[in-house]
């Protein structure tokens, strides 16, 4: 009798086990053949969002639409979230899509401190980030991913065209007006850099909080300077303000407003009686040729909004992305990354591009010079296009970035 009840609860047991374990295949069969996520984590409704925001989520779903809408027998799903310019916010967010919501891939990310710490948790849990919002170097230098490629622009390339162009025009002195948190403390840097070997100097600097609504008191300062230039190493809506309260003060008399990360929104914004005869960097314009007019045409039909180079550069991004996972034939984060770096990069904004082992998408970058009123003819016709940086010159070589993933080898 007793041997009967071993042997029955020994049967009892063993059917359990069995309905575990294949209740655990199947749950990793459908994971296996479930959707395949991707994050668009961006600024939905401050600062950067005319830039990046609910623009780059329609530019990440052109993408997936081009492409089929599923890839490797998996549908391909979006979700975005709004990580308020702050890491700690940015960062649960992250956490939560790839540990909970089984999210593959993360992009956008207009704020480099956000950014900085998205690529920490992608880096630690091997899943793909692509900066194509975030501007800080250091993403490609000390602060380098396997899994981490920073895709449209950074601080090193803007500052070697727009600080190199206007030192050329014959300005000797600089003050620094800067956004003090890791994008605007490191566009200033490797600006001083430039402006250096070029035999400038500055004059002066003052950091000023992120989202400010009054400069008065920094503008004053750099004008009291006599500064031959001021640089704004800052973006989006504090570019905008800036910008605006330097008009109410007459300082473009005198002296020369460069912006250092300038978006096409930010011209929109500031319309061009204000903006006219800015200089700057881009990686993008929509009305450079016919390809880039005609991507251009779709995203405004969709959004009555000038496409940025960030929503272009998530746009290319994301398909970059897809044919990645398609010819490595999985969504492993390491794999996929590795195979974006041997594939060419080839779309209407990037031509042979090139993604170092570092993590950076080396491309040409562009210089212009904003229209006057008079100038301009039609719908968004904004930009004087005045030269090509090649991507070689553009962006800081890997050998001199500092960057753990090269010591290695």
């Amino acid at each position: 009798m007793l041997a009967g009840a071993w042997e029955a609860r020994t049967a009892g047991a063993l059917a359990a086990l069995i309905m575990v374990v294949s209740f655990g295949a199947s749950g990793q069969a459908n994971a296996q053949g479930g959707p395949l996520k991707i994050g668009v984590l961006t600024d939905m409704s401050s600062l950067y969002s005319d830039n990046g925001g609910p623009g780059s989520v329609v530019a990440a779903q052109m993408a997936i639409e081009d492409f089929g809408g599923t890839v490797l027998g998996r549908k391909i799903e979006l979700v975005s979230g709004d990580h308020q310019n702050k890491a700690d916010v940015g960062g649960a967010l992250v956490k939560r899509w790839i540990d909970n919501e089984n999210v593959e891939m993360i992009l956008d990310v207009p704020n480099s401190a956000v950014a900085l710490a998205v690529q920490g948790i992608t880096r630690d849990r091997k899943k793909l980030f692509l900066a194509t919002g975030a501007a800080t170097s250091r993403l490609t230098s000390e602060e380098c991913s396997p899994t981490g490629i920073h895709w449209t622009y950074d601080t090193y390339a803007l500052s070697q065209g727009t600080a190199k162009a206007v030192s050329k025009l014959g300005v000797k002195s600089w003050f620094f007006l800067t956004a003090d948190y890791a994008f605007g403390a490191q566009l200033e840097a490797d600006s001083r850099k430039v402006i250096g070997a070029d035999g400038g100097r500055v004059a002066g600097a003052v950091k000023h909080p992120i989202n400010t609504p009054d400069f008065s008191s920094f503008l004053l300062q750099a004008q009291s300077s006599k500064a031959d230039a001021i640089a704004l190493a800052n973006a989006g809506g504090d570019f905008i303000n800036a910008v605006k309260q330097a008009g109410e003060f007459a300082i473009t008399r005198d002296q020369k407003l460069v912006g250092l990360l300038v978006f096409i929104a930010d011209i929109h914004s500031l319309g061009l009686p204000s903006a006219q005869g800015l200089i700057l960097s881009s990686a993008f314009y929509w009305d450079l040729n016919d390809e880039t007019r005609a991507w251009s045409a779709r995203f405004i039909a969709r959004t009555q909004k000038v496409p940025t180079m960030i929503h272009a550069g998530t746009y290319g991004a994301v398909m970059h992305y897809l044919k990645a996972v398609q010819s490595a034939n999985t969504i492993d984060g390491p794999a996929v990354a590795k195979r974006m770096r041997e594939l060419p990069v080839n779309d209407f904004m990037t031509k042979n591009g090139k993604i170092r082992e570092d993590g950076r998408l080396v491309r040409d970058m562009y210089l212009f010079k904003v229209k006057s009123p008079k100038e301009s003819k039609y719908k968004f016709d904004y930009y004087h296009y005045l030269a090509t940086i090649p991507g070689e010159e553009a962006f800081k070589p890997q050998e001199e970035g500092g960057c753990p993933l090269l010591a290695r080898k």
